[in-house]
């Protein structure tokens, strides 16, 4: 899928009309037939089934919150299957109405911007509920896996589920993200996928739990490990590919400590300097191809590049300083490339500057639980995205430079310092 980016100068994308906020409506029947039929051709190809749990406990016609993980582009297409016919509102990134607004809305989208406060978004929630008798499905998590482990949750989740009062459902997938991980550069392998749906929670929970309570419910539904899941169940991706670009991820050499210099082709993972070899083999372990194997498996070396992350702004060494291509969404019509510029980032939060020093925009580390970031963002690049409820800045780091893995984890330990001083300052 590619997005419409259109180049402009700066003063003339801040110039650009504001949208007027419009409601959610309920998705026409022709609509949720058309989306069922469309995500066919992929579930077939990936013999998709479903396991339902409880579900007999939703009324027909009650509407609910559909809480899903999410993998990868197919998890629609798996909730379209599932839910059909039931009319669904679908919580989803700003930028997906990029040139598009009037088939998102009338398909039932509901636009936010990840990891930013949108004091709109539970507003909107409660029209498509209340008064459209529509459920909603919403990726808690906002963005795709990048190691196969859950991404933080917010922890207004709780108070949502009792601000909205309605029964919730997990849908939570299998093989998905070994069929389409991230890093691969959108490059299918051939992987059965299924899911469970279950009635999670019922009203009548919700009013009894405390917002930390439900918190701790939804924690627990997205603790998963999908590199375990392949390993547990003997799930073999044969493909010759299936490393390529690995390096997103594993950006730190795990024998030698340099970062930047990892390569992931083929089936093999190797470090520019120290020359040492990992594979990933077709069961989904990293094996070293001469020499001790640190790390057999993926999310421990994420987990240990986390760690290295965080022992690094403890200890105030750590620095991102990188050209970036700049782009900007201030409405739905196109993303505006406006330039060049840096892009900061610190234990101060982030700083970017460009547009020949026009553009300066700053935010503090406590803006956001973690951080916009993709790879392949729309087939244009790795991307790091940084804004407020006004605009949003779209960074693309130069060709080779393997940043977005490790701002998004320095992010996401950034926050959690931050909240940990405030609650010192507090006690």
């Amino acid at each position: 899928m590619k997005i419409k980016i259109k180049d402009a100068a700066y003063e003339e994308v801040l110039a650009q009309p504001v949208e007027r906020h419009r409601s959610p409506v309920r998705p026409l029947w022709i609509f949720r037939l058309l989306l069922k039929l469309l995500s066919m051709p992929d579930l077939r190809a990936t013999n998709f089934t479903c396991r339902k749990t409880g579900m007999e406990r939703l009324g027909r016609r009650e509407p609910c919150l559909i809480l899903m993980n999410h993998s990868s582009f197919i998890d629609l297409k798996i909730a379209a299957s599932i839910l059909y016919p039931r009319p669904f509102n679908i919580v989803c990134t700003s930028d997906g109405f990029v040139g598009k607004n009037w088939l998102m809305r009338a398909v039932g989208c509901i636009p936010t911007k990840k990891f930013i406060t949108d004091m709109t978004l539970v507003r909107d929630m409660l029209h498509a509920l209340k008064k459209e008798n529509s459920s909603v499905l919403m990726f808690p998590e906002a963005s795709y896996s990048f190691d196969g482990t859950a991404t933080p949750l917010p922890d207004s989740m709780g108070k949502c589920l009792k601000i909205l009062g309605v029964p919730v459902i997990m849908i939570r997938t299998y093989g998905a993200f070994a069929r389409d991980p991230l890093y691969n550069n959108l490059k299918l392998r051939r992987v059965d996928v299924s899911a469970d749906a279950e009635y999670l929670l019922s009203p009548e929970e919700i009013w009894e739990k405390s917002a930390e309570e439900l918190n701790e419910i939804l924690q627990k539904q997205f603790s998963f490990d999908n590199f375990r899941w392949q390993q547990e169940n003997n799930i073999r991706v044969a493909e010759a590919f299936r490393a390529d670009c690995l390096n997103r991820v594993l950006y730190k050499c795990s024998h030698c400590g340099t970062e930047g210099k990892m390569l992931g082709e083929g089936t093999k993972l190797s470090c520019g300097e120290c020359g040492k070899r990992y594979e990933l083999t077709e069961y989904g372990y990293m094996e070293a191809v001469d020499g001790e194997t640190e790390f057999r498996h993926i999310p421990d070396w994420y987990c240990w590049e986390r760690e290295s992350v965080r022992k690094e702004l403890e200890n105030g060494t750590y620095c991102l300083d990188v050209p970036v291509t700049i782009c900007m969404m201030v409405n739905s019509k196109c993303i505006y490339r406006v330039g060049s510029g840096r892009l900061v980032h610190t234990a101060e939060g982030f700083h970017l500057t460009g547009c020949d020093g026009r553009l300066d925009y700053a935010q503090k580390p406590g803006a956001s639980y973690s951080l916009y970031s993709d790879y392949y963002w729309y087939e244009v690049g790795d991307m790091i995205c940084i804004g407020n409820g006004d605009v949003l800045y779209y960074c693309f780091p130069g060709e080779g430079a393997d940043v977005v893995a490790k701002t998004r984890l320095a992010a996401e330990e950034l926050y959690k310092m931050t909240c940990r001083r405030r609650r010192e300052r507090r006690g």
